[in-house]
């Protein structure tokens, strides 16, 4: 059992009172205090550091110090030691220290890893989705039938310089040898761990059960190291992807962690697993959806990637988008999406040309941020295409099991889901949660809403927010150790609530009714609440973006019942308060639907929030005029009516 494990075993979460938790990030390492008071649990404090994982430093743990320093010199609690070590209480009323340290990471690139399985469709997939699902970036999918043809893919086995592989293939009881020889064709490849030839590859095998002896016997060779666990396809009907994840978390922290710079002493600090970032915003993200029992989906757009995790009546998907980021791949999503897309949200004139050098620009100095609102209606605009990008891939990856043989009664017809059919289903989507840079930092909280609802499209009932400093990674691995308050912090301090989206599904003609709508307020809201959190959170980046904006606006506060009627193509927000809760009833006219049918009334209960509820009439799919003088006409009234940009 490993230092981290012991550690975890005998954490005892009724005493826990102060917790510090990092996150070790590509660039940034980020530290955040979180602590009991009152009997509530809050997040008080937060500091960051530069990432120390590579040359010079080569040491994790001293970005992790020095971020942790900065929590020190804000709370006046000392954390660290004069050996640089974080600082645990002796009693209660010990006035340093902390009584637990967690942390995750993607730092050094984060848990890389190659998938294999006999069917691209089907093991091959299901092995994709434990990995992703664990926190991994799949660099590649080696099938059987993923047609290359073997010496290509041994080729491209041999590039490849993965943290760990996981195989799979056939059913339990089902045929041995089309997994056995995906196996023999990756071990005379030999492929070489990324951190060098000093330790052995680890390899994780989650196939059929009675090919466990041949595998044994292929892989009984130095440079190997096989570990066995459950069948991720034990049958054609059912998929487990628990045990192989599990594994996947244990070897990351065993094998691959163990052999980063610092990590082993990082380990040692740590009272529990040190869990990958993505799959630690996974975590968080399953325990907001069960509490609540709903569906959610959250977005993480960063510099490189774009991550996108959901869960649909329980079940969890994660996809990365490698290339579509705001920085080093902004250029990658102006190409995949093309220039007139990108350019089909701007509302003003910019020259194209100009543009496509702000764009190279953007990929040589990554850390800068728009200066001008020109600048920033751009950046925004290139966020909607990676976001809209990266959300078709999701939702072209979570779907149901494919080979599966359904048999219908005559009533199955109409409801039963095709095997292979997406599980994201925008109607039933009842909570939007967005993070990364251009979303968290956004200067107005009506920027962030409008690019959810430009890229994701929500339809009926959605209520949107935001991670208010990117603490998900941290509450997720926290959540570890004691869910009930990480929980609690994601309500009071990290989720900011932004309103509720109401969205007719179908398109008609430009201002004809499309539908009605009444509110009922069943609980008043708090003008003030939630305005702390947003402040903080959102004071340092403001400062920062001279012209383009620094007011973070919102609905007036609204406690009372309204109704109107809105025509297609329009948009609208009307105020109801943070805190606030309304029975809206909406009555569609023929063709749009809200999820009981078209044409038919449907009544939701929503909460509130800054931009209170945001009535969407513009029709889904979301089409936009061809012409351009009539879609400039649209986005301007779309931006007057959320007053997007002041």
């Amino acid at each position: 059992m490993s230092g981290a494990a012991k550690n975890q075993s005998s954490l005892n979460k009724d005493i826990l009172e102060i917790v510090v938790a990092t996150d070790c990030g590509s660039t940034t390492t980020k530290a955040i205090m979180l602590e009991k008071k009152d009997g509530h649990w809050r997040q008080t404090f937060r500091g960051e550091a530069p990432t120390t994982v590579e040359e010079p430093l080569a040491d994790v743990t001293m970005g992790v110090t020095n971020s942790v320093t900065e929590l020190q010199e804000l709370s006046g609690r000392r954390l660290i030691d004069d050996d640089g070590k974080i600082i645990r209480r002796t009693s209660r009323d010990d006035p340093n220290g902390c009584d637990a340290y967690v942390s995750t990471s993607s730092a050094g690139g984060g848990l890389q890893m190659m998938v294999a399985g006999v069917v691209k469709e089907m093991t091959a997939e299901s092995a994709k989705r434990a990995a992703l699902g664990a926190g991994a970036i799949v660099m590649d999918t080696i099938a059987g039938n993923d047609r290359r043809k073997p010496h290509e893919q041994i080729q491209r086995i041999r590039e490849l310089r993965p943290d760990m592989v996981l195989i799979s293939g056939g059913t339990d009881g089902g045929d041995q040898r089309k997994v056995v020889e995906i196996a023999e064709l990756i071990a005379p490849a030999k492929p070489r761990p990324r951190f060098g030839g000093e330790y052995q590859l680890p390899l994780i095998y989650a196939g059929n059960r009675e090919a466990v002896a041949a595998i044994r016997k292929v892989f009984d060779a130095p440079g190997f190291d096989l570990s066995v666990v459950e069948n991720l396809r034990p049958t054609l009907e059912r998929e487990n992807l628990g045990p192989a994840r599990e594994k996947i978390h244990d070897v990351f922290l065993e094998h691959v962690m163990a052999h980063a710079p610092g990590y082993d002493r990082l380990i040692s600090w740590s009272d529990a697993p040190i869990m990958p970032t993505p799959g630690a915003v996974g975590d968080i993200l399953q325990e907001i959806a069960k509490r609540r029992g709903i569906n959610a989906v959250c977005v993480d757009i960063g510099g490189a990637t774009t991550d996108v995790f959901s869960v649909y009546d329980g079940v969890f998907n994660r996809t990365v988008s490698a290339n579509l980021g705001m920085s080093y791949s902004i250029s990658n999503v102006c190409a995949e999406a093309g220039m007139e897309n990108v350019l089909r949200w701007v509302h003003v004139d910019m020259d194209e040309h100009e543009l496509r050098n702000r764009v190279k620009n953007k990929m040589i100095r990554p850390t800068t941020i728009p200066q001008t609102l020109e600048a920033l209606i751009f950046e925004q605009a290139v966020a909607r295409e990676a976001l809209r990008l990266a959300f078709v891939q999701h939702c072209s990856f979570a779907t149901n099991l494919k080979g599966v043989q359904q048999q219908r009664t005559v009533g199955d017809v109409f409801t039963q889901q095709d095997a292979g059919a997406s599980l994201v289903d925008r109607m039933r989507m009842d909570l939007l949660v967005a993070s990364g840079g251009v979303l968290s930092h956004a200067p107005r909280l009506e920027q962030t809403a409008a690019m959810l609802l430009d890229s994701f499209e929500p339809e009926g009932f959605t209520e949107l927010a935001k991670d208010s400093i990117f603490m998900m990674p941290h509450l997720g691995v926290f959540a570890s150790v004691h869910p009930q308050a990480a929980l609690e912090v994601v309500e009071k301090d990290c989720l900011i609530v932004l309103g509720s989206a109401v969205s007719a599904k179908g398109q008609g003609k430009m201002s004809k009714p499309c539908f009605a709508w009444t509110m009922k307020i069943t609980k008043a809201g708090n003008a003030q609440q939630g305005t702390a959190a947003h402040t903080a959170a959102h004071n340092s980046v403001n400062a920062q973006q001279g012209n383009a904006s620094n007011n973070s606006g919102g609905a007036p506060t609204n406690n009372g019942d309204a109704s109107g009627t809105l025509l297609c193509g329009d948009i609208a927000q009307v105020a109801l308060s943070p805190g606030a809760e309304a029975d809206i009833e909406v009555r569609p006219e023929r063709g749009f639907d809200f999820g009981a049918g078209p044409g038919k009334p449907v009544t939701r209960k929503v909460r509130g929030g800054p931009l209170g509820v945001i009535f969407d009439a513009r029709g889904r799919p979301l089409a936009l005029p061809t012409d351009l003088s009539e879609r400039r006409a649209c986005l301007n009234k779309w931006i007057k009516a959320l007053r997007v940009y002041g």
